[in-house]
């Protein structure tokens, strides 16, 4: 009696665990965004490559501006720009990003922040590097080469990293790319949390240059504002 008790409850949880895992998967797909496209006057952007493979646009994202504040929302991954904005030689670019509600769109943390070295934007030959927090305390630096590549794995914690009180609790971020000599840093709310030697960027498969387009970058499913994106020199 024992055993087939213990038959049914595996096949029982058999069935349950297809059901829960494609519930998951589909609760973090790219969500459409109603009113989608981009309003802010100047600026365009790009959707990741696999999102646009699964037949989402630019306008299933949302980009606007107020009063000198962007407001981004998202659908798929997405990265923003103003042609106009570009930065050469040695360079920092900042902003600072406030998360209203950490996690209202999604079911785990997902990262913004900027991104520098543009190149060949808006074509399948992108290239960038971008440095972005998550909510929870912990950044990941990447760029687009034009294959995407990854600087510090899947992320890693740093205290510098400010983190949400709770879901749906506020969160700010100020992050900055910064290329000094030979190095490439970022820094998040004033203390730098990476430092890469520029040759280990310029190469084959990541940036073209560390000249180029500047601009911002969010996740998949999140939402947030900009203030204070700027470029300045030493």
């Amino acid at each position: 009696m024992r055993l087939a008790h213990a038959s049914l409850f595996v096949a029982a949880f058999a069935l349950l665990v297809p059901a829960f895992v494609g519930a998951q998967a589909q609760g973090d797909s790219s969500r459409s965004v109603a009113d989608g496209g981009i309003s802010a006057a100047g600026w365009t952007g790009q959707i990741d490559a696999n999102a646009a493979k699964a037949g989402k646009t630019i306008k299933d994202a949302k980009l606007s501006e107020d009063g000198g504040v962007l407001h981004v929302t998202t659908g798929p991954a997405v990265t923003y720009w103003n042609p106009a904005d570009t930065a050469s030689g040695d360079y920092t670019v900042s902003a600072t990003f406030n998360e209203p509600k950490y996690m209202n769109l999604n079911t785990h943390p997902h990262p913004y922040g900027v991104f520098i070295a543009g190149n060949d934007m808006g074509t399948d030959q992108q290239s960038d590097l971008y440095c972005a927090a998550y909510g929870n305390g912990t950044f990941i630096v990447r760029g687009f080469g034009p294959a995407s590549f990854q600087m510090n794995g899947r992320g890693a914690p740093s205290d510098a990293v400010h983190k949400a009180a709770g879901v749906g609790q506020p969160v700010t971020q100020t992050i900055a790319l910064s290329v000094k000599g030979s190095k490439v840093e970022c820094a998040i709310n004033g203390t730098v949390v990476a430092s890469y030697d520029k040759s280990e960027l310029v190469t084959a498969g990541k940036l073209k240059s560390t000249d180029g387009v500047y601009g911002i970058r969010f996740a998949h499913n999140t939402e947030g504002t900009v203030t204070g994106l700027k470029v300045t020199k030493p």
